[in-house]
């Protein structure tokens, strides 16, 4: 059986960085020369590709998962993040033991920026720093139904464990919480099912306020399109570093 600290790990990736360019020593090459470089070593449709999923980007709605020990639940959210454009993707893992699940993320996680935390304080602070709301979905008393949000403002959808929900830091920081639409005898989801009802309710919203999807600034455009092209050539870092070492 596989490893599930292992198997967070590997969704995790290289927690924290994104990407700015290839680097080999004190030598670099900036995103739009990488982009360049790597053009010619994949198909017209494969670059097309890409650029319709460019479209649909947007660091305007972050996916934040808290404590959530069940890697099969981690993938899940990953994909319904991926899968709907959204960029940003927080987790803070606390200190709780992981637990396998064979599902698994169709490699969703290759394609956000995945930021890891060991507590809510560092999180919430950084999305603060970026100008987020922070929405917690959680059964409170004051929470209000989930169309309530404005997710035309920059949105931080939070989302705790599958026993105890989010830690009461997180609760406090929160500037609203939020339930999901329950008319029927349960009243909570299995967070995979919560995460994809929340999320797709967020798109929803913004194309309802006529969005088109995605809002990328040119920079970060141009900075993505590198690191997709970098993950959709094969051995694209050998091939870079040869240029360098040319040069």
């Amino acid at each position: 059986m596989e490893n599930p600290d292992l198997v967070m790990q590997e969704l995790l990736g290289a927690s924290g960085s994104r990407f700015e360019g290839f680097r080999l020593g004190d030598v670099a090459l900036s995103p739009d020369r990488v982009a360049d470089i790597l053009s010619a070593q994949l198909s017209d449709e494969r670059r097309q590709r890409i650029e319709d999923v460019l479209d649909g980007r947007t660091y305007d709605i972050a996916t934040v998962v808290e404590g959530v020990i069940n890697t099969g639940n981690v993938s899940a959210v990953m994909r319904t993040a991926e899968g709907l454009g959204f960029q940003p993707f927080h987790v803070i893992t606390g200190n709780v033991p992981f637990k396998h699940s064979r599902r698994t993320t169709q490699g969703a996680q290759k394609w956000l920026d995945v930021q890891q935390w060991e507590d809510p304080s560092g999180c919430v602070n950084a999305l603060r720093d970026n100008r987020y709301q922070i929405v917690v979905l959680a059964l409170t008393d004051d929470a209000v139904p989930l169309r309530d949000i404005d997710f035309n403002r920059k949105t931080a959808l939070v989302l705790g464990n599958e026993q105890n929900g989010v830690s009461e830091a997180m609760l406090a920081a929160a500037d609203t919480t939020c339930v999901l639409p329950a008319p029927g005898f349960v009243q909570s989801y299995n967070i995979s099912v919560a995460a994809a009802m929340a999320l797709h309710a967020a798109h929803a919203a913004r194309f309802a306020a006529g969005s088109t999807g995605g809002n990328l600034s040119d920079a970060d455009r141009i900075r993505l399109r590198a690191d997709f092209y970098v993950r959709s050539v094969r051995r694209s870092e050998d091939i870079l570093q040869r240029v360098l070492e040319s040069s």
